[in-house]
C-alpha cells in the first residue's frame, strides 16, 4: 500500500489565549496543498521502519509514524507487524505539517486497508492524542480549526485558480521556540469573515501572529514576504509557526526570490 502525505498552509493564524491544560486556543484555516511525501506499507514478519529523502532531526524509532502505529496496535491488537517506508519531502520544522499529515494518512490507510471500520470523527478524535493538528489530515479538506487544532469547521474556500508560491528557506523553527516570544492581543476581526473576502482584500487584515516576533529573530523571513509582495503576491504570510513563507499570485504568476541562505521553492 502506498499513499501520498500532503502538506497544509495557515491561511490566517490567530493566537486566542493560554488554556489551562498548557496549550493555546487558536483559530486558523489550514488549507491542503500539492506538496507531499510518500509512504508505503506491507504486512510483514516483524516491525520495522525505515526513512529516506530529507533528514530529520529524530531517530527513526521516535518518528511520529512510529508512535501513531504503537497507538493503532492499542486499539486494534489485530494489525500486524507492518514493514513502513517513509520517502521524505516535505521540509521539518517549517509549519507545513509534514509530520502531522505522515501521521494521519497512515492511521487512516492502514485502518482501511485492513477493513477496520472506524468512524472519521473517531479517527480524528484518536490521531489529535498524536498531535493537534494531525486530525485535519483525516478529512483533509480546507478547515477552521480552533481550540488547540483539532477541532475543525469545514470552510467553502477554493484557491485552486490562483498559483501558490512556497519558499522553504534553510532555518528550523521548533514549536517551543516560536511559542516562547509570542505576544497574546485582541484580534479586531472575525478570521472566518475575512477569508469570506476577496484574496485581494486579505493582505492588511488576515495575519499569522507568529510573524512579529519570528520575523525579528529571522530577518531573512520578512525578507522574503517583501520579495512576495515586490514580485506580485496578491497575499503573503508565514505558513504556522514557521519557517516557511508563501504567495498567493494570479495564475502562471510567481515572484524570483533572491537569499543568501539555501532554500526550496515549491510551485503549489
Amino acid at each position: 500500500m502506498i499513499c501520498f502525505p500532503n502538506a497544509k498552509i495557515n491561511l490566517g493564524l490567530q493566537i486566542i489565549g493560554k488554556r489551562n491544560d498548557g496549550y493555546h486556543e487558536i483559530a486558523s484555516c489550514l488549507y491542503p496543498i500539492a506538496l507531499t511525501d510518500a509512504l508505503e506499507f506491507h504486512e510483514a514478519m516483524s516491525f520495522e521502519f525505515k526513512q529516506s529523502g530529507t533528514a530529520l532531526d529524530n531517530s527513526p524509532q521516535d518518528n511520529i509514524i512510529v508512535k501513531t502505529y504503537e497507538f493503532l496496535k492499542r486499539k486494534q491488537p489485530q494489525i500486524p507487524p507492518l514493514y513502513i517506508h517513509l520517502l521524505k519531502n516535505i521540509p521539518f520544522g517549517a509549519g507545513l505539517g509534514g509530520g502531522s499529515a505522515d501521521a494521519a494518512f497512515f492511521m487512516r490507510e492502514v485502518l482501511a486497508y485492513f477493513n477496520i471500520d472506524i468512524p472519521m470523527a473517531v479517527q480524528e478524535e484518536w490521531i489529535a492524542e498524536i498531535g493537534s493538528d494531525c486530525a485535519f489530515f483525516i478529512q483533509n479538506r480546507p478547515a477552521l480549526a480552533t481550540g488547540r487544532g483539532e477541532i475543525l469547521t469545514p470552510v467553502e474556500i477554493d484557491l485552486s485558480s490562483f498559483n501558490i508560491q512556497l519558499i522553504a528557506p534553510n532555518i528550523h523553527i521548533s514549536t517551543a521556540r516560536a511559542y516562547a516570544g509570542l505576544e497574546i492581543r485582541k484580534h479586531q476581526y472575525s478570521l472566518k469573515d475575512v477569508l469570506n473576502t476577496d484574496v485581494a482584500e486579505w493582505k492588511n487584515v488576515l495575519s499569522n501572529d507568529f510573524e512579529h516576533h519570528i520575523f525579528q529573530q529571522e530577518p531573512k523571513l520578512a525578507e522574503i514576504k517583501d520579495q512576495l509582495y515586490a514580485g506580485g503576491a496578491l497575499y503573503a504570510s508565514l505558513s504556522g509557526s514557521g519557517s516557511s513563507m508563501y504567495g498567493i499570485f494570479a495564475k502562471n504568476k510567481k515572484a524570483d526570490i533572491t537569499l543568501d541562505i539555501g532554500f526550496s521553492e515549491f510551485a503549489c
